[in-house]
């Protein structure tokens, strides 16, 4: 069988050796090219039309999520496995939205990676363990969370975790709004609870997650 052809997305130029390095070495595995940015990411993949996608989330341009949104649109049969420290449901729920396959964290054994580019390669979908025993764990305090559908967040509860990243209080933001200090606790916590966000350093990765802090 021929390797699986695997563009490797890293913008830490010793983080991407180290993982070239790492697939390089299995029998299985080719890395036909290294992007660090998800702008490169792009026009790598649609020029070598590699399987699977190693795909890094907190770059600078352009950040993970961005990329995987339009390499799935322009070639829906890539699978992309999301590479990340970042353990948040609220962003392994983003990635699935935007068509990754895979979603590994950086801090767990270079197994995890290994499998899931495996598995990814085959049109399966992939997990990484440490975030398969906490779903499975909230599926065990809440039965009722098992197939529940990705929760709604309306625009004035963006607007507010928006505004919150960004560093304003309640007070400016409910000024800016035109609501009442009482509003923005309610939306912010509705918004918070919906997304599982923890804090407000949850927020802010969330924020730049979709490119909120580099709006005007």
């Amino acid at each position: 069988m021929s390797p699986i052809r695997v563009l490797l997305v890293e913008d830490h130029e010793t983080v991407r050796e180290g993982l070239r390095l790492l697939l390089d070495s299995q029998p299985d595995m080719e890395v036909i090219a290294e992007a660090a940015s998800g702008r490169d990411a792009i026009e790598y993949s649609a020029r070598l039309h590699p399987q699977v996608v190693v795909m890094d989330l907190s770059m600078p341009e352009m950040n993970g999520l961005q990329a995987t949104q339009v390499i799935k649109q322009g070639s829906p049969e890539t699978a992309i496995v999301a590479l990340t420290r970042h353990d948040d449901a609220a962003f392994v729920e983003e990635l699935k939205r935007a068509g990754a396959s895979a979603y590994v964290l950086k801090q767990s054994p270079s197994r995890e990676l290994l499998d899931a580019v495996r598995v990814a390669a085959v049109g399966g979908s992939y997990l990484d363990a440490q975030l398969r025993a906490r779903a499975a764990r909230t599926a065990l305090d809440d039965p009722e969370s098992h197939g529940r559908r990705s929760p709604v967040v309306s625009e004035r509860e963006k607007q507010v975790l928006r505004m919150m990243a960004a560093g304003h209080s309640n007070k400016e933001i409910a000024e800016a709004l035109g609501i009442t200090i009482k509003t923005v606790e309610v939306h912010k916590a509705n918004a918070m609870r919906k997304l599982r966000l923890r804090g407000r350093i949850d927020v802010v990765r969330y924020a730049i997650l979709h490119g909120w802090l580099q709006e005007p």
